[in-house]
């Protein structure tokens, strides 16, 4: 009995106990600041690549035998280089070196431009460079 009587009081207590403590949980901590939020630009840096060292090309000598200069032609490069290596071409092939040396130039130039295009987009401006 005594038991029961416990548990009744036990449970008068916690059913109000708990029913103010929901209500006034929020009250009971102090108040929270307002959290001010601001967005500003990220300033970035940029590595800027350096650009690469200008070709040095050497100049081939290019010699055209024909077969009217064919024994002239053979007796100066035995003389100057010592044997002789002949690589033919024709006019055709030729050609097509020449257009294909063209569109790698061409192609290079291309490059060089997208490579200044981006260098001067993501450098830092005058008025960044003062801050």
């Amino acid at each position: 009995m005594e038991l029961n009587t416990h548990l009744k009081t036990l449970k008068n207590l916690v059913v109000p106990l708990t029913i103010l403590m929901m209500a006034s949980s929020c009250s009971l901590l102090p108040k929270t600041k307002t959290v001010e939020v601001t967005a500003k630009p990220l300033e970035r840096t940029f590595v800027q690549p350096v650009m690469p060292r200008e070709i040095n090309l050497g100049v081939p000598q290019w010699i055209v035998v024909t077969p009217d200069n064919w024994e002239e032609q053979l007796a100066r490069i035995e003389k100057q280089e010592g044997e002789i290596l002949f690589l033919a071409m024709t006019v055709p092939d030729y050609e097509v070196m020449s257009v294909n040396m063209k569109e790698l130039k061409r192609y290079i130039t291309e490059l060089k431009d997208v490579v200044v295009y981006y260098k001067t987009i993501t450098s830092p401006t005058d008025a960044q460079k003062q801050n």
